[in-house]
Order: C-alpha cells, then sequence, then structure tokens
C-alpha cells in the first residue's frame, strides 16, 4: 500500500460549516470570522484553487443558543427526510436540512459540494476528533493524518460510524467527501479561548491541505489509527420513571479513548454502588457523559480501534487515465 499512488479529483468547492447546534459555539464563532474575513477581502483576488464557502446551518437555534428549536438538525440529513414532503406544520430543522441539501447537494448527486467539514464541540473530554462514515474515504483519512501531524498540542483522532450513505445522517453526509470536526471539552453555550484556537487552526489547516492538494502536491501514505463505533451504553433506569439510577463512575470520567475491560468501573449509583462493564471484549470508550445525549440516551459509546493503511495521492491531471481515481466514499 506505501508504494501506491492513486489519483483523485480536485476538491474545488468546500464548505465550512459552524452552528449545526445553535450552543456549541466554537463553530459558530470560528464560520462569523472567516465571515467577516470574507468581506475585509471581497476586494481581493479571488482564489483560482479552491472555492469556500463558510455556512451558519441553524441560525434560528443559534439565535436562541439551543441544539435545536423542535428537532435535532444533525439527524435530519437521512435521504428519507430529504426527500418528505413539507407543511406548514413540518418541525424547521426538517425544512432548514432539505434547504442545506439544495444549497450543498443534492446529497449522493454529481452536482453536491465536493467536501463538507461541520463543526462541533463536545462536553466529553475527547480532544480533536475527525467524525467520518467511511474508513476508506482517502480525503478525510490524509486530512485527518495532516491535523494529527501538525496539531500537537491537542490528540487529535478519528472515530468511524459504520453506516452506509442512505442512512447517514449528520450534515457532512451531504457532500461528496465530509466530516465533522468535534472538540471538547467544552460546556455547551460557552467559548473556551483554547478550544477557539484548536478548531480555527484545525479548519485552517484543512483548506490549507486541499491547496496543496489541487496544487499537485504528492500526501504520502501510511496507516493511521481509526476508532470505528461499536455500540452505544444508556445509564442504568428505573423501570417505571426511566430516570437514571447512576452516573459515570468517577475512575471512567473524563477518560475518553481509554480501553475498558470486561469488569471495570462504569457506573456509580446515587447510593454510592460501583456497577461494572459487563461487554465480551475490551472496548475503547468516547463521548463519556456528554450532556446532549442525555436526552438520547447515551451515557457513553464504544469502538474498537484498528491500523488503517492509506496510499499516497496526487491530484488527477488530464494525463492520468480515468480509471485511476481511487477509492471514493461510494465504494
Amino acid at each position: 500500500m506505501d508504494s501506491e499512488l492513486v489519483f483523485l479529483p480536485p476538491l474545488r468547492r468546500v464548505a465550512i460549516c459552524g452552528g449545526t447546534h445553535g450552543n456549541e459555539l466554537t463553530g459558530v464563532h470560528v464560520v462569523r470570522e472567516r465571515l467577516r474575513e470574507e468581506q475585509r477581502k471581497a476586494e481581493e483576488e479571488e482564489d483560482d484553487v479552491v472555492s469556500v464557502a463558510c455556512v451558519l446551518t441553524n441560525p434560528r437555534a443559534v439565535q436562541q443558543c439551543r441544539r435545536y428549536t423542535e428537532t435535532d438538525l444533525n439527524r435530519c440529513f437521512t435521504r428519507a427526510i430529504l426527500s418528505s414532503a413539507v407543511s406548514d406544520r413540518t418541525p424547521y430543522e426538517i425544512v432548514r436540512s432539505q434547504e442545506l441539501n439544495s444549497l450543498l447537494g443534492p446529497k449522493g448527486s454529481a452536482q453536491a459540494i465536493d467536501l463538507v467539514c461541520d463543526l462541533h464541540n463536545t462536553t466529553a473530554n475527547m480532544g480533536l476528533c475527525v467524525i467520518a462514515y467511511s474508513d476508506s474515504d482517502w480525503f478525510c483519512l490524509h486530512i485527518f493524518k495532516y491535523l494529527q501531524h501538525h496539531m500537537s498540542d491537542v490528540p487529535v483522532r478519528y472515530i468511524h460510524f459504520d453506516l452506509p450513505c442512505r442512512e447517514a445522517y449528520s450534515l457532512d453526509s451531504l457532500g461528496k467527501h465530509g466530516f465533522a470536526l468535534e472538540i471538547g471539552p467544552q460546556p455547551h453555550g460557552v467559548v473556551r479561548s483554547n478550544i477557539y484556537t484548536f478548531m480555527k487552526t484545525a479548519v485552517e489547516l484543512t483548506l490549507e491541505w486541499v491547496r496543496l492538494f489541487n496544487s499537485g502536491t504528492v500526501f504520502e501514505g501510511g496507516s493511521v489509527e481509526v476508532y470505528t463505533m461499536v455500540s452505544n451504553i444508556d445509564y442504568p433506569r428505573e423501570r417505571h420513571t426511566h430516570n437514571i439510577m447512576a452516573v459515570i463512575h468517577p475512575k471512567l470520567q473524563d477518560q475518553d479513548f481509554c480501553l475498558l475491560h470486561p469488569n471495570d468501573p462504569m457506573f456509580q449509583t446515587f447510593s454510592g454502588d460501583t456497577l461494572r462493564y459487563k461487554g465480551p471484549e475490551p472496548l475503547y470508550a468516547f463521548f463519556i457523559n456528554e450532556c446532549a445525549y442525555y436526552e438520547k440516551g447515551i451515557a457513553l459509546s464504544l469502538a474498537r480501534r484498528r491500523c488503517v493503511a492509506i496510499p499516497t495521492i496526487q491530484m488527477k491531471s488530464g494525463l492520468q487515465h480515468r480509471g485511476e481515481e481511487g477509492t471514493s466514499e461510494e465504494d
């Protein structure tokens, strides 16, 4: 794999999106700052290497500083929802998802934008994560490798949600290629300077990588670590009221991406008892005690870690044969 050279088409159109969840403020302010910069540079020569669109995706939720106004926008991008009929009673976020599909998609079409990068915060202690639906999208994996190489002050990891395109539910699935940049810990409704700086740097490096790729730079292959999500675990709950009966155990709290072994402490009941992990195999825990996931019945997620070999890539020019385009998300 290391010696293989794969030619891929250029990424001419990129979208940087923030505010998909209106109280995750890092992405909101990164996008707002980029929009201000675009206005200041309006008189300058246009970038002929890549066209970058900055999108504030859920303006109503941003205005109210809420995750969403009626339903979670970042669960509204399945093909079924995008093709559904709308009326005066349709939740705002479903209407907005179809507007964004028209702007950035249509999803799964040749007209879709080349790359979507959606910016998110988590209250979990996860550092910076690239989250994507593919473990064989060479663009996403090479951008992750580039971020990991250049950002030594924060851990950078790649999370793979193993879902087919039809079932992919988040905004980044609208593009030909896409991923979320998730960074934490940061409370919702708050902006922390260090988290903002990390996210802004990650966006700048992503666009730097795209410009280099579109200019013909060869990116060497290698091996990267990928965390593939296996399952979610809910809090222990009372049978009749469905109220939670326990919290994340103090030995697990803030230990995102630790290897959770069978019989390790996982929850602590309100009466002080320890409940242990009963899974059949060791798995890596992440999104531990994420604030927004209480309503979704998720206390933490579990993943397997493995190494993925990625090839050397270069932008395809007119000299390369059409059959050398290599792996894409649709593959």
